[in-house]
């Protein structure tokens, strides 16, 4: 099996850029130490956390569509179907090929990892 740096992924709604283009078909690459590290010292990651997943999507996908400058503006505009597929294809990418999902308490929306096996298989 060879070493995957990058993965091909379809969005589930697409993003619609100012020109009004859609764009589903995307590329992510592997995440180094530096994008995951390096975002924690911005301000909007500090005064929000939840903001880092858009900073860390916005430094990985590579490529959207035909826009080749993801930046966090583009990670903004998804919808949020789409931003939810996108940290499931981040976790496959770059997991420990565990599943998790992201799961938010109805009460107090403290958002928290659950992690789960694959079912049914042998």
């Amino acid at each position: 099996m060879a070493f995957q740096t990058e993965i091909q992924f379809t969005l589930p709604k697409g993003y619609m850029c100012a020109d009004g283009n859609l764009h589903r078909e995307g590329v992510m690459r592997l995440a180094t130490a530096a994008d995951e590290i390096l975002p924690l010292k911005d301000p909007r990651v500090q005064q929000n956390p939840a903001y880092l997943t858009v900073i860390v999507l916005s430094r990985v996908i590579r490529k959207l569509g035909s826009l080749s400058d993801i930046h966090s503006g583009v990670i903004e505009g998804l919808y949020a179907s789409d931003l939810s597929y996108l940290q499931a294809v981040y976790q496959e990418l770059n997991g420990d090929g565990s599943h998790k999902t992201a799961v938010v308490c109805p009460k107090c929306e403290h958002s928290f990892p659950v992690r789960f096996d694959d079912l049914g298989e042998v």
